[in-house]
């Protein structure tokens, strides 16, 4: 496993030093920003992006680490997954690629069109392969190094739907953090809260710190951190979402914009 050492600027009489591991590297967090956009990528905003695809994963992989240990295995199988999945509703992401996986197959249900026809799984997946699923075969490295971290190892289906909900996912962000400088900011913020029927609906919090991130300033030919932790707000929702804010920002807390 490698350990990459991240050198940030000098703050008073001495040097700060992050030390991290980072199984998606910052170089390949570039080339799929430059698959979705022609935009200048900082290297704070491919850390952040890089630290939060690891969260994802981490969290799916720790999901699907309960029910191999029910059954005393410590190497992870497609069931695993699904059931992972059926868990926590948070790390359902990276949704494109279920079309593309056998794992999931008869458990997307029927689709019909407005006359009523089946329509078929070739014809869901549409005749262009979508973004981030040609590119999946790149995370795989990256991957069994995250299992290894987590202490099991997986089938090589299991490893390629964690390649696929990775590489769908992280173009997803890139997509969306690309929006957000074109865009000026998160234009699709917004909260969801839970009411009970009878009940008066909760007073809306005073203060949010992830509106900080809806409205942009900056360079509008650079995809920055913030950029980033905006799109994060756009792919996630809840205690997931949260944690990938957060260890995001502190992995670059203290690096410079570009």
């Amino acid at each position: 496993m490698t350990t990459q050492l991240l050198r940030t600027a000098r703050s008073g009489p001495q040097t700060t030093s992050v030390v991290t591991d980072l199984p998606f590297k910052p170089q390949l967090v570039k080339a799929v920003f430059r698959d979705v956009t022609s935009l200048h990528v900082s290297r704070p905003a491919a850390w952040a992006a890089a630290s939060v695809t690891r969260t994802v994963l981490t969290e799916i992989i720790d999901g699907a680490r309960s029910p191999a240990a029910e059954e005393a295995r410590t190497r992870l199988i497609p069931k695993d997954l699904i059931s992972a999945i059926d868990r926590n509703v948070e790390v359902e992401v990276g949704s494109a690629w279920y079309l593309h996986s056998p794992t999931f197959h008869g458990l997307m249900g029927e689709v019909r069109n407005a006359d009523g026809a089946l329509v078929s799984l070739r014809e869901r997946r549409g005749t262009r392969t979508p973004d981030g699923v040609a590119g999946a075969h790149r995370f795989e490295a990256g991957v069994k190094r995250l299992l290894g971290s987590r202490g099991v190892r997986a089938v090589p289906a299991m490893v390629r739907d964690l390649d696929g909900i990775a590489s769908v996912f992280l173009t997803a962000l890139a997509r969306d953090a690309a929006k957000v400088v074109r865009e000026g900011g998160a234009k699709r913020f917004g909260t969801v809260s839970l009411v009970v029927p009878g009940e008066p609906a909760p007073a809306p919090l005073l203060k949010d710190p992830l509106h900080a991130l809806s409205t942009r300033r900056g360079d509008t030919r650079t995809v920055g951190r913030d950029d980033v932790l905006a799109a994060i707000t756009m792919q996630l929702f809840g205690d997931l979402r949260q944690r990938a804010i957060t260890e995001a920002a502190e992995m670059t807390r203290n690096t410079s914009a570009n």
